[in-house]
């Protein structure tokens, strides 16, 4: 199939390209022609800079953001100022945000379907009550007793936990990833999804437009429509000059009939399960979540369908225990959660800082990116500082040039602080993993990057005493022997690198 498309996938990309180019050249020429109104063009600019950089000083906003901006209005005084607008004023943004906010206050309330154990949570960790409180009244997402976890790592355990369940299923089969590209293991699902189409049961994908750009031709919710399978795809790119583009679904999630759901760092992708070799061995991680929680999951996927589609429904009906109760037993506290970057409110950053910040003997954290700003650079350091045992693994091998040098920028203010940094040497690791004092734990799909932090749709998972806790913990010892721990002479680079990574680090932000 796909030697049929891959012309066609081409032929559009370079189409687009080259739409971008000419609308980028046309605005360069009126500005920089010899003709009476491109001076005109030239000052209002300018003008524009200047209220752009008086309106992002007045902002309550990021300081890394604030810095960046006006900089770059500085050094480019013409165009930094536009830039900043297509940046931050699209309409069509402010729509889909309008759009999402009504489509979250109608769902809201079926959060707690399965009902609320706040204050029995509250009772069991009373030292994690702000947390609790925190996701559960002021992001909306429930925490959950009736459920089970476990974690799967690397993602050829996913893989097979994921194939097993969906084989399952009855009712519907729920899937949102931000990479869907062919190969063994989406072929493997594609079969899978095609048959229980066939068999009534409800199939629906939502992939993100970007994340699939190079991978998927522009029709192919076209071509699963014909199989059976109803596909959206989210925020499809256009070829216009604007940066709506920046808000992308990165979100992984795999929910069947309501009752078993997934998340973590996995795409439907070869190299995510070391079927094929990108960037060395690929380590990464996902949790699967049966009983009460998985139904948190499957309105996350309800409410980002409606967004895309434009259809409403009543989600309730989707509610697998309308019938009977959920017969999970308990295996300590669940509590997913979303975030988006529509609400201005940092879920995922939040998560981290709260597990961070009330860490006594022990963090032990996994990301493939550590580009953070002041806040986390300063919790994580004052962790250290105050004798708690703070590691890090991030990858030897990058897949990303720029950010890899980025990240690593980073190291030296860590281990000044205490903090012990790892590289996986075996290659790439991929997941997104918190564990601290053999109590809590948080596996999803957000980075430790700005990107992931404060522009994209991210999910994940907090954890209390659950199996889970411990499994976390214990990959990530075993995987500490399987890196290399970077010292302070690691990071004393010679002026030139220092200084390339000084840049880098001042455009961290945008990256």
């Amino acid at each position: 199939m796909r030697q049929k498309w891959l012309w066609t996938l081409i032929h559009r990309r370079i189409l687009i390209s080259l739409l971008l180019v000419v609308q980028f050249a046309i605005i360069i020429y009126l500005v920089f022609s010899s003709s009476k109104n491109s001076m005109f063009i030239n000052w209002g600019l300018k003008a524009i800079s200047l209220l752009a950089a008086l309106h992002i000083i007045s902002k309550k906003e990021k300081g890394a953001y604030k810095l960046t901006w006006v900089f770059l209005i500085l050094v480019f005084p013409v165009f930094g100022g536009l830039f900043y607008l297509l940046f931050n004023f699209q309409i069509s943004t402010r729509k889909m945000s309008r759009i999402l906010s009504c489509i979250e206050n109608e769902s809201k309330p079926l959060f707690l379907m399965p009902g609320n154990i706040f204050e029995a949570a509250c009772n069991e960790a009373p030292e994690y009550i702000p947390q609790i409180q925190y996701l559960q009244n002021f992001a909306d997402f429930p925490i959950y007793s009736n459920t089970k976890t476990k974690y799967l790592s690397p993602g050829e355990e996913m893989f097979k936990h994921l194939i097993e369940e969906l084989k399952k299923a009855e009712d519907y089969i729920f899937l949102e990833f931000f990479i869907v590209h062919e190969g063994i293991m989406w072929d493997t699902v594609l079969d899978i999804l095609i048959e229980k189409a066939k068999k009534g049961v409800d199939v629906r994908l939502i992939y993100d437009d970007i994340g699939c750009f190079f991978l998927l031709p522009k029709d192919y919710p076209q071509r699963l429509e014909k199989l059976g399978i109803k596909c959206v795809v989210f925020n499809p790119f256009r070829p216009f000059l604007s940066t709506k583009q920046n808000n992308r679904d990165h979100r992984k999630i795999a929910v069947i009939d309501g009752k078993v759901a997934f998340t973590g760092g996995i795409n439907l992708a070869d190299e995510y399960i070391n079927a094929v070799e990108k960037y060395g061995h690929w380590k990464d991680a996902a949790i699967m979540v049966e009983g009460e929680g998985a139904w948190s999951f499957t309105l996350m996927f309800l409410q980002m369908w409606a967004l895309c589609s434009g259809i409403e429904e009543d989600f309730t009906q989707y509610y697998p225990w309308k019938k009977e109760p959920c017969t999970i037993e308990k295996d300590g506290l669940v509590q997913p959660y979303a975030d988006s970057p529509m609400d201005k409110e940092n879920v995922g950053e939040h998560v981290y800082l709260h597990i961070i910040n009330n860490a006594k003997k022990y963090i032990y954290i996994n990301t493939p990116y550590l580009i953070i700003d002041d806040s986390m650079l300063s919790a994580l350091t004052l962790a250290a500082k105050s004798g708690v045992d703070v590691r890090i693994v991030t990858p030897y091998c990058w897949d990303k040039r720029i950010v890899h040098i980025t990240t690593r920028s980073y190291y030296r203010d860590l281990i000044e602080a205490g903090v012990k940094i790892y590289e996986y040497s075996k290659g790439f690791i991929h997941s997104k993993t918190f564990v601290s004092d053999d109590k809590v734990a948080t596996v999803g799909t957000t980075n430790l990057d700005f990107r992931s932090l404060y522009l994209h749709f991210e999910c994940g998972v907090w954890l209390y005493k659950s199996k889970a806790v411990m499994e976390v913990r214990d990959d990530f010892i075993k995987t500490l022997e399987k890196c290399y721990k970077v010292t302070e002479e690691d990071c004393k680079n010679n002026a030139i690198i220092r200084f390339i990574q000084d840049v880098f680090r001042l455009f961290a932000p945008l990256m």
